[in-house]
Protein backbone atom coordinates (compact mmCIF):
# COMPACT_ATOMS: atom_id res chain seq x y z
CA UNK A 1 0.00 0.00 0.00
CA UNK A 2 0.73 3.25 -1.12
CA UNK A 3 0.72 6.11 1.57
CA UNK A 4 2.78 9.74 1.97
CA UNK A 5 1.05 12.07 3.91
CA UNK A 6 2.65 15.58 5.28
CA UNK A 7 1.69 17.82 8.07
CA UNK A 8 3.76 20.45 9.89
CA UNK A 9 3.15 23.27 7.85
CA UNK A 10 1.55 26.75 8.66
CA UNK A 11 2.29 30.81 8.91
CA UNK A 12 5.81 32.00 10.55
CA UNK A 13 7.51 35.04 10.60
CA UNK A 14 11.06 34.98 8.62
CA UNK A 15 13.99 33.55 10.84
CA UNK A 16 11.32 31.27 12.67
CA UNK A 17 11.46 27.58 12.63
CA UNK A 18 8.81 24.68 11.54
CA UNK A 19 9.15 20.94 11.57
CA UNK A 20 7.33 19.14 8.68
CA UNK A 21 6.78 15.59 8.53
CA UNK A 22 5.63 12.68 6.34
CA UNK A 23 3.94 9.77 7.41
CA UNK A 24 4.54 7.10 5.06
CA UNK A 25 3.07 3.34 4.86
CA UNK A 26 5.71 0.85 5.38
CA UNK A 27 5.97 -0.14 1.68
CA UNK A 28 6.78 3.25 0.49
CA UNK A 29 8.84 3.96 3.76
CA UNK A 30 11.46 1.38 2.29
CA UNK A 31 12.30 3.34 -0.86
CA UNK A 32 15.69 3.81 -1.84
CA UNK A 33 14.90 7.45 -1.47
CA UNK A 34 13.04 9.74 -0.26
CA UNK A 35 12.57 13.61 -0.54
CA UNK A 36 10.87 16.95 0.32
CA UNK A 37 10.10 18.88 -2.35
CA UNK A 38 8.30 22.40 -3.09
CA UNK A 39 6.59 24.59 -5.36
CA UNK A 40 5.86 28.26 -5.24
CA UNK A 41 2.83 29.79 -7.17
CA UNK A 42 3.99 30.24 -11.12
CA UNK A 43 7.60 27.98 -10.04
CA UNK A 44 8.72 24.97 -11.21
CA UNK A 45 8.35 22.24 -8.45
CA UNK A 46 12.06 21.95 -6.70
CA UNK A 47 13.88 19.84 -5.12
CA UNK A 48 14.60 20.32 -1.28
CA UNK A 49 15.90 17.55 0.84
CA UNK A 50 16.99 13.98 0.28
CA UNK A 51 17.62 10.81 1.93
CA UNK A 52 18.83 7.36 1.38
CA UNK A 53 17.10 4.17 2.66
CA UNK A 54 18.73 4.13 5.89
CA UNK A 55 19.33 7.29 7.00
CA UNK A 56 23.42 7.56 5.78
CA UNK A 57 23.07 9.73 2.53
CA UNK A 58 21.02 12.98 2.64
CA UNK A 59 20.94 15.61 0.45
CA UNK A 60 20.73 19.27 0.16
CA UNK A 61 19.81 22.10 -2.37
CA UNK A 62 22.05 24.90 -1.83
CA UNK A 63 19.42 27.19 -1.00
CA UNK A 64 18.83 25.20 1.96
CA UNK A 65 21.98 24.15 3.34
CA UNK A 66 22.83 25.25 6.78
CA UNK A 67 18.90 25.89 7.68
CA UNK A 68 17.12 22.13 6.85
CA UNK A 69 17.88 18.96 8.27
CA UNK A 70 16.28 16.03 6.83
CA UNK A 71 15.98 12.64 9.15
CA UNK A 72 14.05 9.34 9.27
CA UNK A 73 12.76 7.74 12.37
CA UNK A 74 12.23 4.10 11.03
CA UNK A 75 10.15 3.17 14.79
CA UNK A 76 7.19 5.43 12.84
CA UNK A 77 7.55 5.25 9.24
CA UNK A 78 7.96 8.99 9.23
CA UNK A 79 10.82 11.36 7.34
CA UNK A 80 11.03 14.94 8.72
CA UNK A 81 12.11 17.88 7.48
CA UNK A 82 13.27 20.52 10.07
CA UNK A 83 13.42 24.23 8.78
CA UNK A 84 14.97 26.40 10.63
CA UNK A 85 16.02 30.62 9.56
CA UNK A 86 12.93 30.51 7.48
CA UNK A 87 12.78 33.19 4.70
CA UNK A 88 9.78 34.70 2.91
CA UNK A 89 11.46 32.39 -0.36
CA UNK A 90 10.84 29.44 1.36
CA UNK A 91 7.01 30.25 0.94
CA UNK A 92 6.27 26.69 -1.16
CA UNK A 93 4.02 23.69 -1.05
CA UNK A 94 5.86 21.27 0.47
CA UNK A 95 5.91 17.56 -0.79
CA UNK A 96 7.06 13.96 -0.26
CA UNK A 97 8.24 11.96 -2.36
CA UNK A 98 9.03 8.05 -2.40
CA UNK A 99 10.66 5.49 -4.90
CA UNK A 100 12.96 7.37 -6.71
CA UNK A 101 13.14 6.26 -10.77
CA UNK A 102 15.96 8.29 -12.21
CA UNK A 103 19.30 7.43 -12.17
CA UNK A 104 21.75 7.98 -9.60
CA UNK A 105 24.19 9.45 -11.79
CA UNK A 106 25.61 11.97 -8.22
CA UNK A 107 23.73 12.13 -5.12
CA UNK A 108 22.32 15.46 -5.87
CA UNK A 109 20.27 13.60 -8.51
CA UNK A 110 17.77 12.61 -5.92
CA UNK A 111 16.42 16.26 -5.81
CA UNK A 112 15.29 15.50 -9.28
CA UNK A 113 11.27 15.07 -9.49
CA UNK A 114 11.53 11.34 -10.83
CA UNK A 115 9.62 9.48 -8.01
CA UNK A 116 6.63 7.17 -8.01
CA UNK A 117 5.05 8.37 -5.29
CA UNK A 118 3.81 11.61 -3.53
CA UNK A 119 2.31 13.10 -1.16
CA UNK A 120 -1.04 15.91 -1.44
CA UNK A 121 1.43 18.75 0.43
CA UNK A 122 1.55 21.10 3.02
CA UNK A 123 1.74 25.10 2.59
CA UNK A 124 4.35 26.66 4.27
CA UNK A 125 4.34 30.23 4.62
CA UNK A 126 6.74 32.85 5.54
CA UNK A 127 5.93 36.39 6.18
CA UNK A 128 8.59 39.42 6.45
Amino acid sequence: QVQLVESGGGSVQAGGSLRLSCAASEYTYKSNFIGWFRQAPGKEREGVAAIMRGGGTTIYADSVKGRFTISRDSAKNTVYLQMNNLKPEDTAMYYCAADFTGPVIRWQSALEAQYNYWGQGTQVTVSS
